[in-house]
């Protein structure tokens, strides 16, 4: 929710008019600025406006000076400088402020109601905020202060009559004119004891919601503090009937009895004056301010019944609120002139009134602390605007505001956001440092655990203690979820660029197979060794991730039936090449058969051929020696005939004797003893020349046989070697 300053929002302008159109710029700013630091003419130069020039931020310094109640026209510049530095610092401010709006609505037919405008306005505000709110009788100048508090001239609503001029609670969100990062919330309530309401309870609540919703409350009186005005405030009595600490009812009450339970919850206290009249001394001495709160609480000693309701009230600011401080203001112009208190320029006030003004705002703005809890814990816009729906509700259901029951319903808003932001955060952490998909598993649950434990301590930061462990469960449920759907993607990722690489790299690969590259003897073997080198190239890239292994082992099973066929094919042409070889080798073992057989026929037709040849020879030779016999014959013939005349002269006388043949006693003319040949008698025991010639005869038949038979086979082999 964005704020914005009003265009005629000046605290203290210079005579002649306030801030015009131009503060809206950042020219115009600068212009007022400077304008602001000028002295004005008449006030001392004590060279504050050097010093703050200088140092740029004199809003404590200055603020700590205005503690002084003198009025000196030195002290006076410095309190004048320190309201124009907090509307510097407000102008300086990007934030825009709006109108003040309702908060809590009070109408005579639905009762208390929260306004969804104001918690729109709340929810944009996640700095702690300083809620000071104002209560006090109807018609005491208590929306004036506030807007002086704002370092406004106009916003929440004067009125001049004698109708109570604010109904319910409003509120106005201002940067904080001191406190950087932080929001000033501004509370301007009802006013008590309206006689045209006439609805004490009413009244009632009203008090107990600014004293809940507030970390400082102001109470704005009139004229002095004395019984009377102690008397108005008797609603802090019933605050241990109004409130409880505790939801359990036997412990609330006694609680509530016990300040050192009731004052850290409470807020800090101031009363504020108006129209002082009286001065401050005692005794004839000089008392400041909070010494006069202090003598008018002040118990009286006794037990009377008197005594008693005496002392009630004043036991009862003094038990519930420890830290008191009072300021009085006197009349700030004359009584004709407070009709339009608001539109009176600054030489029109008096001079007193705007010291205790700048005063108590000073006060106001350094030492007002955050808004608390029971728990302790500073809560932003956002958690105000809860706890006033809280209260708010438990009120309109008839039961007591429960400090407890409100602190664990607001627990509960708070934790539900701070495990929201947590996983927002987580979320947020593990998108930046994961990469996916990661080396390990063991770095992403590195990352995982830095990152969960940047997110519980932001979660315990922000979360209450109250009902933290369920929602400190919650909390890491969601975060196991998101680092199981961060696994997941890990996976995925992993999945998908493994694959991508391994179709990469078994491109050309595939292409081989496709191409028959592998189909031959051999080619499993082959295959093998290429694709173990395209696993040892898949092994060396980086960033593969947690899948790498199992989606290689995925890859290599569906690659499992190529696998084996291309080694079904190796196996089955393997087979074919050995039958192939088999054949080749029963071809060429036929082969050198054939060769040594052809080599051998050729040996044996050259040994025939030369035995042809031989014998032809020896058949010419012997052709020659059967035509030389018979010449020889013939020639012999008278030999041969004298010999047998011998030989038929020596069978004559009893036949061959110890001779043989007509050869003599040697062996025939081829070998062998007795017949023809050899020794012996003849077959029938004849005459030796009958016997020799039988004998040469069987010899020349021998010899013919035998030539018959060489030319038969002869003429066998020539026929065999023809029919080759």
């Amino acid at each position: 929710m964005a704020f914005t300053f009003a265009s005629d929002s000046l605290p203290f302008p210079e005579e002649g008019g306030g801030a015009g159109p131009g503060h809206r710029t950042k020219a115009g700013r600068s212009q007022a600025a400077a304008k602001l630091l000028q002295p004005r003419a008449g006030d001392e130069d004590d060279g504050i406006g050097g010093e703050v020039q200088a140092q740029g931020t004199g809003q404590r310094r200055a603020g700590a000076r205005l503690q002084q109640s003198s009025c000196s026209p030195g002290q006076a510049t410095r309190r004048r400088l320190l309201s124009r530095l907090c509307l510097l610092s407000a102008m300086a401010s990007e934030i825009h402020v709006p109108e003040p709006v309702c908060l809590i609505e009070n109408t005579q037919t639905k009762g208390l109601v929260v306004q969804q405008e104001a918690l729109q306005v709340l929810s944009g505000i996640t700095q702690p905020v300083v809620v000071v709110a104002i209560t006090g009788l109807y018609r005491t100048g208590k929306s004036y202060l506030m807007n002086r508090l704002a370092c406004q001239r106009k916003g929440f609503s004067l009125g001049s009559g004698v109708q109570s001029h604010t109904r319910g609670i409003w509120m106005w969100c201002v940067p904080h004119p001191c406190k950087p990062g932080h929001t000033l919330v501004l509370l301007d309530t009802e006013g008590l004891g309206d006689v045209e309401k006439g609805d004490m309870k009413n009244d009632m609540w009203i008090f107990v919601l600014t004293m809940l919703l507030s970390s400082t409350l102001i109470y704005n009186s009139k004229g002095t503090i004395d019984q009377q005005a102690v008397d108005q405030l008797h609603y802090v009595m019933k605050l241990t009937e109004q409130v409880k600490l505790k939801a359990a009812p036997e412990q609330s009450e006694d609680e509530l009895e016990d300040s050192e339970n009731v004052a850290p919850i409470f807020p800090t206290f101031v009363w504020t004056v108006r129209d002082f009249t009286l001065q401050l001394e005692v005794d004839g001495k000089e008392i400041s301010e909070d010494e006069y709160l202090e003598n008018a609480l002040k118990l009286k000693a006794g037990s009377s019944p008197e005594t008693q309701r005496y002392n009630q009230p004043r036991e009862c600011i003094c038990r519930f609120f420890r830290d008191r401080k009072c300021f009085v203001f006197y009349q700030p112009a004359h009584r004709r002139d407070l009709v339009r208190l608001e539109e009176l320029q600054d030489d029109e006030i008096d001079c007193e009134f705007r010291e205790q003004v700048e005063k108590f705002c000073s006060h106001i703005w350094e030492k007002s602390p955050p808004k608390t809890i029971p728990c302790g814990r500073t809560i932003t816009g956002t958690l105000l605007g809860k706890l006033a729906e809280s209260y708010v509700e438990t009120i309109r259901s008839g039961a007591v505001p429960c400090l407890e029951s409100a602190v664990l319903a607001l627990a509960k808003t708070v934790n539900a956001a701070a495990v929201k932001e947590a996983v927002t955060l987580y979320q947020d952490l593990m998108e930046r440092r994961v990469k996916l998909p990661t080396e390990t598993v063991q770095e992403l649950l590195d990352l995982h655990t830095q990152c969960e434990r940047e997110t519980l301590e932001l979660f315990q930061k922000q979360a209450f203690e109250e009902e933290i462990c369920s929602f400190l469960a919650d909390l890491t449920c969601q975060v196991e979820a998101i680092k199981d759907k961060f696994c997941r993607d890990n996976e995925q990722a992993s999945r998908e660029k493994c694959e991508a690489a391994l179709r990469d790299l078994f491109q050309d690969l595939d292409r081989k197979i496709t191409d028959g590259v592998y189909n031959v003897p051999g080619g499993h073997q082959l295959f093998e060794g290429d694709q173990q080198a395209l696993l040892e190239k898949y092994g060396e890239l980086p960033g593969k991730g947690v899948m790498a292994d199992a989606v290689l082992q995925e890859f290599l099973q569906r690659r499992e039936a190529l696998d084996k066929n291309i080694l079904n094919i190796d196996l089955a042409l393997e087979k074919k090449d050995k039958e192939l070889k088999d054949v080749q080798q029963q071809y060429e073992k036929a082969q050198q058969e054939w060769d040594a057989r052809w080599k051998q026929e050729a040996e044996d037709k050259q040994k025939l051929q030369d035995k042809l040849h031989s014998t032809e020879e020896e058949v010419a030779r012997l052709r020659k020696k059967l035509e030389d016999q018979p010449k020889k014959r013939r020639e012999e013939h008278p030999k041969t005939s004298k010999r047998k005349s011998k030989e038929e002269s020596g069978c004559s006388n009893g036949g061959f004797g110890g001779s043989g043949g007509p050869f003599g006693r040697g062996p025939g003319p081829f070998g062998g003893n007795g017949g023809p040949f050899g020794w012996g008698s003849g077959h029938s025991g004849g005459s030796g020349q009958e016997q020799g010639y039988g004998n040469n005869n069987c010899n020349w038949w021998k010899f013919f046989k035998r030539l018959l038979r060489c030319f038969s086979y002869v003429f066998t082999l020539i026929m065999a070697f023809r029919w080759r």
